[in-house]
């Protein structure tokens, strides 16, 4: 009876007293099961390191794990500690679900990288030993990409329809959206338009194998790498580092140079003018030279034409080989200089000069002769 005269005629502070109790039960049971998510991630670490799925489990769903653990300990502890029909906890309750929904939706796309990246490393174990298998890997890689962007889009759309639906007004829309076999017209009407045109553009793009990731392209008068294809965009490295953004729609409706496609090895030419006295066939075997000493070159294409002879020059060609397109750059330059040193060594007077006719002063100096012999003249002397 006592107790009971104090604690009513201590209404505040049996009210504070009694949320400190909750906080604290709350707070220790968030305490708890993150350091359960902490143990579990270090075991997962300390024992599966020689797992690769293992290995991406404890890096990619470290923390969502943790937070949906959290969260769900927060709720339990909440239920267990609260009555109820206390008059705060059903909005309490309702902000707990929502962040649940939303560490499962976090949980779960991370759940999808993983498996990305289980994917890649599945479907392109030894192509590094086959031809062609580090194309057939970038492929892979960008179509299991372009998936995992569409899953996660979609578990997020689906997260926050669910986050939704514990709200009572949107129950009901939640329910005949869920419902409706009418919402893929919806979509596929919805689809002519700007936004979800772009979305199925680069679905269109990964999946038809325009492009993948790290194919040599040229676009738009500028030489780049495929660096990023997303739904919408794709992000192309130029060769000095900067970074071109393009709408994935550019890809369907304009045309562009891959030089990556089938094949990574190129051609390329190396363009010269030098004097017309320049030993043609010496050249060439100093060509070969060149090319024989610089790992640089397949061995695929060495030789070297006379392409013009007009204005005073010729013009010759070296035409060299590569397997990709680096290599094919830094070739075509040590092929450049070595023709430019040889030339200085060995042959100078073939390197290009104007010539000036000496004819052209015949008529200057005619004139001259003729004043002065008017000069003489005059003077009475010859």
């Amino acid at each position: 009876m006592l107790e009971g005269f104090e604690l009513d005629s201590n209404p505040r502070l049996s009210s504070v007293t009694h949320i400190a109790g909750i906080a604290t039960w709350v707070i220790a049971a968030i305490a708890v099961a993150y350091l359960l998510g902490w143990v579990i991630s270090w075991l997962l670490r300390r024992f599966g390191h020689d797992s690769g799925i293992v290995h991406d489990l404890a890096t990619f769903t470290r923390w969502p794990f943790r937070t949906t653990l959290m969260a769900i300990a927060a709720n339990i502890a909440l239920a267990a500690t609260v009555p109820a029909d206390t008059v705060w906890r059903p909005r309490i309750d309702h902000g707990l679900h929502i962040v649940i929904i939303a560490a499962l939706t976090w949980l779960i796309a991370s759940l999808v990288m993983v498996a990305e990246r289980r994917a890649v490393a599945r479907l392109t174990v030894g192509d590094d030993h086959l031809t062609g298998g580090h194309r057939r890997r970038r492929r892979i890689q960008t179509q299991v990409m372009t998936l995992r962007r569409l899953a996660i889009v979609i578990i997020i759309v689906l997260g926050a329809a669910a986050a939704l639906m514990t709200f009572p007004g949107f129950t009901q829309i939640g329910t005949t959206l869920f419902a409706s076999a009418g919402v893929l017209s919806v979509v596929a009407g919805l689809a002519a338009q700007t936004s979800l045109g772009s979305v199925f553009a680069g679905m269109q793009i990964s999946f038809s194998d325009a492009i993948r990731v790290g194919d040599i392209v040229v676009l738009e008068g500028e030489y780049g790498r495929i660096d990023e294809i997303t739904l919408t965009y794709v992000v192309v490295q130029i060769w000095d580092q900067r970074r071109l953004v393009l709408p994935t729609t550019y890809f369907t409706t304009n045309p562009f140079e891959n030089w990556t496609r089938n094949a990574t090895e190129l051609f390329g030419t190396v363009e010269m003018d030098v004097d017309f006295t320049v030993p043609v066939d010496e050249m060439r075997a100093e060509l070969q030279r060149i090319l024989a000493d610089n790992k640089l070159w397949d061995g695929r294409a060495s030789s070297l034409r006379v392409t013009d002879a007009v204005g005073g020059y010729l013009r010759v060609r070296p035409t060299v080989s590569a397997a990709d397109a680096d290599s094919l750059f830094l070739l075509r330059c040590a092929v450049r200089e070595g023709l430019i040193d040889w030339l200085q060594r060995t042959y100078p007077d073939a390197l290009p000069r104007f010539r000036v006719s000496q004819q052209q002063s015949a008529p200057a100096e005619a004139v001259g002769s003729a004043l002065s012999g008017r000069s003489g003249g005059a003077d009475g002397t010859h």
